[in-house]
């Protein structure tokens, strides 16, 4: 896939969701391309606020929506320039600079105490404005960042764009081109490649380090200035940090007080007084001369602990005006392949051994999590019935890993790409953070859902771990199928709210989830021995004419309930976070009409499918241990056993009739159970220092 291939694809998919959710072309185009740059970790929890308007002296305003990052504090504002031309369209850098302009102007505006009155207060952007007073006061915004996302093409002469300054804030300007999503996509995990030149970053020969090669892997003890440190996050904020520690320490943002205490009082000893940062990159280059070896240059660098240094660094210099000088911090930088399967496992080890100052459980490396594994191997086994006259069935596609769906496509010819994608519709593709919010939606935890992506998914991830644990065969078929009916609902509410007459625009994110929530509260209420009937909605693959009218009700009242003007917090999109919201949407006097019980069965009868899946889920798992152990040879079972006798590592009698049968595959072949405690002994044997060497 060429980027003319890829630009077509991106400008149907805007027209398409564009004619489904019934949102106007530019906010589609914002909502698609905010997409993409949250799946490569670039931009997190996009608010759409699109308003434009007129300032001092006839100044022309705009802004298309926001983003604010608690962590680095940095206050995102994204305006759009949507041309939805097929042609070769180039943006210059006169065009540029007028775009974003009335960005700027917007903010200067927001300190106005006129733009404010003249808009109207159910209006989104007044809560925009409110959040930006609000954080500027606290002294919580580090960094603005205006984001120019367009379907042009950025002109060559474009090469670097000044930041400016607002208020003693410094605001970076960036394009979002066609071209620059397009190689975005294209990276091997879908992830922005953060390059650092080290050299010129320091003026030098880069940053002075012990090699050091050890098997499968070089790993590097540096000495890194304070300073470079500081300006390693200004210029990236959380980009840099990798995306499960990031999604962690976002949930404690406060900055450590010790840190700060040495970095203002003893700099000199910060060195000696904290633990330094651990990181991982690509293609690491070294140079070296009399003085020793210096890194000069990194791709992909990536902090996987000591988040909360490199934080404290930058606020400390930002907001205490402190001299980095005198600090500098040891770094273990280890270099990491392309292989992204092993590298992430890799990184996941790396990081679940080093943090320790903010433990990192499991759970927050959950994107490995085997639950994804399952469901995506449930994905490409089970298709969906056809659909509105169809002759062919279809996938709905599980991206277990960022821009699988892309990436799929990317060295297809056009005919496998249309047979890809007739299999595989775009418009089916389900994401781990779109599934974590469909499910809490449905958990009927709306205020958690409003928190964010990261905060929501780290719930969703709390949830599934713990139940995981109990028993794993619940994520089975049915399990799978019912989530893809909960995200037809989702998306066919979205679609239903942007076509309501009282909707103006603006919320429809939280008044989706509530309405989702409220649903099933009210069904829990009035049909307490029923439950919605998910095989019937699977089964057509739409929404029945009966859950339609309900909703209609149910999302007017929402909507209403939300902005209502008695709530106790002013700002909708923060009061849709709090619990107390929730508690008082479940006061709905809303009676379901009797019609919906032919889109529900008894709770009895859904118990009998849960059982026949939960039996069907342990042949599965059966077979898939079967297909794993099938991938170790006879020697490898031969030398875990002497490892385990020469080691003294007890075993049970079924452990040992199990590795007896491992011995002579492929002659025998363990059985599903066995397959099953094979896998266990292998970790065992591996956390006991197990390392398998093929005899030469």
């Amino acid at each position: 896939m060429d980027i003319i291939e890829f630009k077509k694809d991106f400008l149907e998919e805007v027209k398409t969701n564009a004619a489904t959710t019934g949102e106007g072309s530019v906010a589609t185009f914002v909502d698609v391309v905010s997409d993409y740059l949250n799946n490569s970790e670039v931009l997190y929890d996009v608010v759409p606020t699109y308003y434009e308007g007129k300032g001092k002296k006839n100044k022309k305003l705009r802004v298309d929506g926001y983003s604010y990052d608690q962590f680095d504090k940095t206050f995102t504002l994204i305006i759009a320039n949507y041309t939805n031309s097929d042609s070769e369209l180039t943006l210059t850098q006169s065009e540029s600079k007028r775009i974003f302009d009335q960005l700027f102007v917007f903010l200067e505006e927001c300190f106005d105490t006129d733009l404010i009155n003249k808009i109207e207060p159910s209006n989104p952007v007044v809560d925009l404005i409110e959040l930006i007073r609000y954080n500027h006061k606290k002294n919580k915004i580090n960094k603005f960042k205006f984001l120019l996302f367009t379907d042009q093409t950025m002109s060559k002469r474009i090469v670097n764009i000044e930041t400016l300054n607002f208020k003693g804030i410094p605001v970076e300007r960036q394009i979002w081109d066609i071209e620059r999503i397009y190689k975005n996509c294209s990276n091997i995990d879908g992830k922005q490649n953060i390059q650092i030149n080290f050299s010129e970053l320091l003026n030098s020969n880069g940053i002075p380090c012990i090699k050091t090669s050890l098997e499968g892997y070089n790993s590097f003890l540096c000495i890194i200035p304070g300073n470079v440190v500081a300006d390693l996050y200004d210029k990236y904020g959380s980009q840099l940090l990798e995306g499960n520690v990031r999604s962690f320490l976002s949930t404690k943002v406060a900055v450590n007080k010790k840190i700060r205490e040495t970095i203002l009082k003893c700099p000199e000893n910060f060195f000696a007084f904290n633990n330094g940062i651990a990181a991982t990159a690509r293609n690491i280059k070294i140079t070296n001369n009399q003085n020793g070896f210096y890194i000069s240059y990194a791709e992909d660098f990536q902090i996987i602990n000591g988040g909360q240094t490199t934080a404290s660094l930058s606020n400390s210099r930002f907001k205490d005006k402190a001299d980095l000088s005198k600090i500098f911090v040891q770094m273990k930088l280890t270099e990491i392949d392309t292989n992204i399967e092993k590298t992430n496992e890799f990184i996941r080890n790396i990081s679940k051994s080093s943090n320790s100052q903010s433990k990192v459980s499991d759970v927050d490396f959950f994107s490995t999590h085997p639950f994804h594994i399952r469901m995506e191997q449930i994905s490409k086994r089970v298709w969906a019935p056809a659909k509105n006259g169809e002759q062919f069935e279809t996938r709905w596609f599980y991206e277990r890993a960022r821009g699988q769906f892309i990436q799929a496509q990317m060295h297809l010819s056009k005919a496998q790409k249309k047979s890809f994608l007739l299999q595989n519709p775009k418009k089916q593709l389900i994401t781990k953070p779109l599934l974590a919010k469909v499910r809490n939606s449905w958990n009927m935890l709306p205020h958690i859902v409003s928190k964010g992506a990261q905060a929501n998914f780290l719930k969703f991830a709390e949830v599934i771990d713990e139940e995981w644990l109990k028993n794993d065969k619940i994520f089975n078929d049915k399990y799978y199928k019912d989530s893809v009916t909960l995200f037809i609902l989702f998306k066919f509410t979205e679609s239903l709210v942007s076509k309501q007459s009282w909707y103006e625009g603006g919320y429809r994110a939280n008044i989706v989830t509530y309405s989702i929530a409220l649903f099933r509260y009210l069904l829990n209420q009035q049909y307490p021995k029923m439950q919605l009937d998910f095989q019937k909605i699977w089964n057509e693959q739409k929404i029945p004419i009966e859950i339609e009218d309900e909703l209609i009700k149910i999302t007017k009242f929402v909507n209403n309930s939300i902005t209502d003007p008695s709530r106790q917090t002013i700002n909708v999109t923060q009061w849709c976070k709090r619990q107390v919201c929730w508690i008082k949407i479940k006061e709905a006097k809303i009676s379901l009409n009797e019609n919906i019980t032919n889109c529900l069965i008894s709770k009895e009868e859904n118990k009998k499918e849960i059982k026949s899946a939960l039996a069907d889920q342990e042949i599965y798992s059966d077979i898939e241990a079967q297909t794993k152990i099938l991938e170790f040879n006879k020697d490898y079972w031969i030398k875990i056993d002497h490892f385990f006798y020469n080691n003294q590592i007890d075993l049970n009698n079924k452990d040992l009739e199990a590795i007896n049968l491992a011995k002579q595959i492929p002659r025998k072949l363990p059985s599903g159970f066995q397959s099953k405690r094979l896998l266990s002994l292998i970790d065992c044997a591996e956390s006991n220092g197990f390392k398998y060497e093929e005899d030469k």
